[in-house]
């Protein structure tokens, strides 16, 4: 009771105030009102989307490198063009950048159909000056000094630790990095044009980069059968009004190199099948992008759900798989399966993944001190391969 009474008297203390001192009831007026502004701030500025914030981000920049990873395929070129694309409304300048090649058909085909103004970087001072903004990726490689690159922003879909210094929208859970990107579009209010229509209106994406982003999100989850989640779905819906059909179908259907069928075919041929587990070594490559061409073709023979495709090119051991078994979860796989070799590297996702080793250390692999290993310490190229089938087996 005394505490109530102290309550109710100081209420009325305040109240006798203000009667009194009308400049103190309006200040008092004002700083609610003060108050109820920030309140209504802080709530908007907490609530606000990663697109709004990604707009932001642009708008706050006055140009940007948008890098690809090296060798950038079509869910990577579509998600550089979505934030060009982003980046013209807000007026801020980008170069749209990879560090590697633009091999694989279908890629190159994507570049030449959309009419893609790419360009290749060698080294990290080439790209320094200016915010740089991964997609399709979260930590930069494939380059000089890359590791020099404190990336602004990052858009991924792959998992992994790398950052953006200012913003972060990492989904392991979308198909794409380009439904990502669609999200944004969506979010801000874009909307898709038909073909057939010239682009007059401001937020209208042109039809090029609706088709680009739907064949991205096509090609990442193999036309939206493997991987996907509703994500993809309501992207692919949204782009489908702006998509062009016949430069789909360019994209889609490029010519084959013949090294690409000649690659394939000996993949089938030379294959060692355990299980439902298929091993091909199909020797030496000029065109790398062949060998994960030659591991899709393997995945679709009947009875087979894990496939890993093995080839020389450029000194090195290239290594491409493709899972479509749940025991096989084929980027760890393939990590594992290299872990113990010096100087090699792999990794992916669930359903597919890649890597490489060294071929000479195969036959000349130093120890820490720099002294030759003993014959029986080396790994053979057929060690490295029943490695294979006990990492697809679990027993690795």
């Amino acid at each position: 009771m005394l505490v109530v009474g102290a309550i109710g008297g100081r209420a009325d203390a305040l109240s006798s105030a203000l009667r009194e001192d009308p400049l103190l009831a309006v200040a008092a007026v004002l700083a609610m009102l003060v108050v109820f502004v920030l309140v209504g701030v802080l709530f908007r500025w907490l609530r606000r989307t990663p697109a709004q914030r990604f707009e932001r981000l642009l708008g706050s920049l006055d140009s940007a490198v948008v890098l690809m990873h090296p060798n950038p395929d079509p869910d990577a070129m579509a998600s550089a063009l979505a934030v060009g694309q982003l980046a013209q409304e807000t007026e801020t300048e980008t170069r749209l950048c990879y560090s590697g090649q633009i091999r694989r058909p279908e890629n190159r085909a994507f570049e030449t159909v959309i009419g893609a103004n790419f360009e290749r970087v060698e080294k990290a001072r080439s790209i320094a000056s200016d915010p740089v903004i991964l997609v399709d990726h979260n930590e930069p490689r494939g380059f000089a000094d890359a590791g020099r690159i404190d990336p602004v922003a990052v858009v991924d879909h792959h998992p992994g630790d790398g950052e953006g210094s200012t913003f972060t929208d990492v989904r392991t859970d979308s198909g794409a990095c380009a439904t990502i990107l669609s999200g944004y579009l969506s979010d801000l209010g874009w909307t898709p044009v038909d073909p057939d229509v010239d682009v007059t209106s401001d937020n209208a994406i042109p039809s090029t980069v609706a088709t680009g982003l739907l064949y991205g999100i096509q090609s990442d989850t193999k036309s939206l059968t493997s991987g996907c989640s509703d994500a993809d779905f309501r992207a692919a819906s949204y782009l489908y009004q702006g998509v062009d059909e016949e430069k789909l179908d360019r994209i889609a259907n490029p010519e084959v190199d013949p090294e690409v069928l000649d690659v394939k075919a000996r993949a089938i041929s030379d294959r060692e099948m355990r299980n439902a587990f298929v091993i091909s070594d199909v020797g030496t490559v000029s065109n790398g992008d062949a060998v994960p061409e030659a591991a899709d073709e393997l995945l679709r023979l009947e009875g087979v759900t894990a496939v890993v495709v093995i080839a020389d090119k450029d000194e090195k051991l290239r290594i491409s798989g493709r899972s479509r078994d749940d025991r096989v979860h084929m980027g760890n796989s393939l990590e594992r399966a290299v872990d113990p070799i010096p100087e090699s590297g792999a990794g992916g996702h669930e359903r597919m993944g890649g890597g490489q080793i060294p071929l000479n250390q195969f036959v000349e692999t130093r120890s820490a001190t720099g002294e030759l290993l003993t014959e029986s310490e080396r790994f053979t190229r057929e060690e490295f391969r029943e490695r294979l089938f006990d990492v697809m087996r679990g027993e690795i």
